[in-house]
């Protein structure tokens, strides 16, 4: 049975606003459905269906599709709504070019004494990861965006903004499948350790070290979104074949 979000007798109108505790339940919700593949690819996500599935007004419903849509969860055609398949074969690519970019951004300081990593960047950024070690968030697939901010400001403190703003394309391309790599409490913590990890040796100077960190926390990452990703696409072609 699906558990209602809302009920009351107002649950099928559309005349008031959704209170924001509401609007980030059902968005909360419809994103975990689709990242864990309830929902075929090719059936259209109408608004009435699953404001009907969750006991709530279209309205949330709506404003939740269009948060989806910008996180590249969904893609509109003209007929509507529909889950956005990851590509497994270009996030290998495009993986392999973030691998890339980030060693890069380290090495170049390894190779030349004149490089050197900007700690006015690098201390806060130890701050915040050292805080969160000790009050680690729940498991939430938006955790994305703070593993980015300490990616970029990590790769910006290197010194070459062509770097960073390459790495920034690529965390665009990849944050809808990257987004599997934060479902459960092991991964959080691992990759606060292991940022820790990269981090503390950049300041402490060992970048061949730091080069060795990063090579293994990034390539775990994407064997961890590569599986998660796989599994649902599996669960959309076995939902697909349960519907009449």
């Amino acid at each position: 049975m699906v558990e209602r979000l809302y009920t009351g007798p107002d649950a099928g109108a559309d005349t008031a606003p959704a209170p924001a505790l509401r609007r980030d339940q059902v968005y909360a919700e419809l994103r975990r459905r689709l990242m864990v593949g309830t929902y075929p690819v090719q059936q259209r996500l109408a608004e009435e269906r699953l404001a009907g599935e969750l006991g709530v007004s279209r309205t949330p419903v709506r404003e939740a599709l269009i948060r989806l849509l910008a996180d590249g969860l969904l893609v509109r055609t003209p007929d509507g709504y529909f889950v956005a398949l990851p590509d497994l074969h270009q996030l290998r690519d495009l993986y392999e070019l973030r691998m890339t970019l980030e060693l890069r951004s380290l090495d170049r300081a390894a190779e030349s004494p004149a490089v050197r990593h900007d700690t006015a960047l690098l201390e806060p950024l130890h701050d915040q990861w050292r805080a969160l070690r000790a009050d680690p968030p729940d498991p939430d697939p938006t955790f994305v965006a703070v593993d980015e901010d300490f990616h970029l400001t990590l790769c910006r403190s290197s010194g070459n903004p062509v770097i960073a703003d390459g790495l920034a394309s690529v965390n665009a391309r990849i944050r809808p499948v990257r987004m599997y790599d934060f479902l459960t409490d092991d991964r959080i913590d691992l990759t606060i350790t292991q940022h820790l990890d990269v981090l503390e040796q950049v300041l402490a100077g060992r970048l061949e070290d730091a080069v060795g960190a990063m090579r293994r926390h990034v390539g775990e990452s994407m064997e961890v979104v590569e599986r998660r990703a796989a599994h649902a696409i599996t669960q959309m072609a076995l939902n697909r074949g349960r519907q009449t």
